[in-house]
């Protein structure tokens, strides 16, 4: 029965050492799952293209496309030391498996954290020609208005329910209009302040309302602001204020 019982006590302490590391945290694995709302209703793959939504401006809209980049995605903890997870995520709506963004099993250890992440590429990784899926995306962003790549492509029709006119949505660098020989990286900093508490193993939702996009700080009229919207270097700097709020911090399952 000794013999038995110092055998099990082996076995239970090689387990635990094996989870936690030095400091007596667990390590764990985290994964992001991105979902999006218009002001709460869930839009995705199946209702993208057939939902008429009406933004703060009063305009009725329909959505033909939605697709977008993040990058550098980042959990920090309490003590200020931050976790970044490589790659990008270029999601499309119309593709329910771009919506999510797995770590591939990077180790963490538990805590309480904040979530950060680039929208868009920043000034470092917006490569013209880099990221060859994107090219095959045609994601590119044009080199006259600063090259790199798009952070945003949203397009559809609005005043549906009048007089129909198209509208195209696209973020990316913005090219200043005084000079034209002038860039400025456009990218944001996106950061969650609410705090999430890591135990174990988890999968963190992301929540993109898309309507922020046309209300907070920049009341969108797109009567005015429809197409072309690249090359105009003050609706550019506007989509770059109003995306600060499009994200949330959803439901965190461990």
């Amino acid at each position: 029965m000794k013999k038995i019982l110092l055998l099990c006590l082996t076995i239970i302490t090689f387990s635990c050492d094996n989870d936690t590391n030095g400091n007596g945290l667990r390590n764990i694995t985290v994964d992001f799952k991105f979902t999006h709302t218009w002001d709460g209703m869930v839009i995705n793959d199946s209702n993208l293209t057939t939902t008429t939504v009406t933004n703060d401006n009063g305009e009725t809209m329909t959505m033909a496309r939605l697709r977008y980049l993040i990058s550098r995605i980042e959990l920090i903890n309490a003590n200020g030391n931050s976790y970044t997870f490589n790659g990008y995520k270029f999601t499309d709506l119309s593709d329910i498996t771009t919506y999510d963004f797995s770590t591939n099993n990077t180790i963490i250890p538990s805590g309480t954290y904040t979530i950060k992440f680039i929208w868009g590429f920043n000034e470092e990784d917006n490569i013209d020609g880099a990221y060859p899926d994107l090219n095959s995306a045609s994601w590119n962003w044009p080199e006259m208005l600063g090259g790199g790549y798009h952070f945003l492509q949203l397009d559809g029709m609005y005043n549906v329910d009048s007089s129909p006119s198209p509208y195209n949505f696209h973020n990316g660098t913005a090219r200043v209009s005084t000079n034209p020989n002038v860039f400025e990286q456009n990218f944001a900093v996106i950061e969650l302040s609410e705090e999430i508490v890591l135990s174990g193993n988890a999968s963190i939702e992301i929540v993109m309302n898309i309507a922020e996009f046309f209300k907070n700080p920049n009341t969108w009229d797109l009567n005015v602001l429809d197409t072309p919207l690249m090359p105009n270097y003050n609706a550019q700097k506007m989509m770059q204020q109003n995306v600060q709020t499009v994200f949330s911090l959803g439901a965190v399952s461990q």
